[in-house]
């Protein structure tokens, strides 16, 4: 059986994190939350070797202040953190802090836990909206297809950014205050076992335990039950390839981020 990657996006608002929030952000993801140990940095390419010790931290950062965007992986591609805010663009919503993990932590209890208390402790660091993860098979089935192009196939995206709509529902689904307002007491419609307060406008919808089910009959079946009871108004159409009729209203987003 092929390895499986998850993937765990969190999305940003339109102003991008100021160098002490990505600093703490990376202090996080690298001490507190031991996410892998780095050992490359730069773009796509990764061709600088992280230095050891409290340089570290500078080292990053000096890129990040350079570049806009910083991609840091482990030794191997099974582990990495891609920073990429959305700077001066006309899609601003399309920001995001992307990581990505074997699915094979997911198999623990404590894992679980930890990811979870760790992507909110983010969203809250990073004032993001919205957070989602689960496998990179399942957020490709889910955001993008693929349309005739000449005499061949290109991939679109389903939703270009979460001003649009949302996509679908995933394994983990972190929901902030334009969403929470967004749902209203849809929300209290769910059953409890699939939805966790956290907090004050902040919102964990989780279908199914772990991620590999998402994709199965299973968890298909139950996503498109949560689906009816949150609303499909609020839900990218598969089927008929039609975008959300309803959004979240993002009028208080933009606020610089610290």
């Amino acid at each position: 059986m092929p390895k499986q990657n998850l993937e765990t996006q969190i999305h940003l608002p339109p102003e991008a994190p100021s160098s002490a929030g990505a600093r703490e952000l990376l202090s996080l993801a690298f001490g507190e939350f031991q996410w892998f140990v780095p050992a490359r940095y730069g773009d796509a390419d990764l061709s600088e070797p992280v230095p050891s010790g409290k340089p570290m931290l500078d080292a990053l950062m000096a890129y990040y202040e350079e570049h806009g965007h910083l991609c840091v992986a482990a030794k191997t591609d099974q582990d990495y953190v891609w920073l990429f805010p959305c700077k001066s663009s006309p899609t601003p919503y399309q920001g995001s802090i992307i990581w990505v993990t074997s699915a094979t932590h997911t198999r623990k209890d404590s894992w679980r836990a930890a990811h979870a208390a760790q992507i909110l402790d983010l969203m809250h660091l990073l004032q993001s909206p919205l957070a989602l993860s689960t496998l990179e098979e399942d957020f490709k089935r889910k955001t993008q297809r693929l349309v005739p192009e000449g005499i061949g196939l290109k991939r679109i995206p389903t939703v270009r950014d979460y001003s649009e709509g949302l996509a679908g529902l995933v394994w983990r689904n972190f929901y902030g205050a334009p969403f929470v307002r967004m749902f209203g007491p849809r929300l209290d419609a769910l059953p409890p076992g699939c939805r966790q307060p956290r907090g004050e406008d902040l919102v964990l919808v989780q279908p199914y335990e772990l991620p590999t089910e998402a994709g199965t009959e299973a968890g298909i079946a139950r996503e498109r039950e949560l689906i009816s009871l949150l609303g499909p108004e609020c839900f990218y159409d598969h089927e008929h390839h039609t975008l959300p009729s309803r959004r979240p209203i993002l009028d208080a987003l933009g606020q610089p981020i610290h």
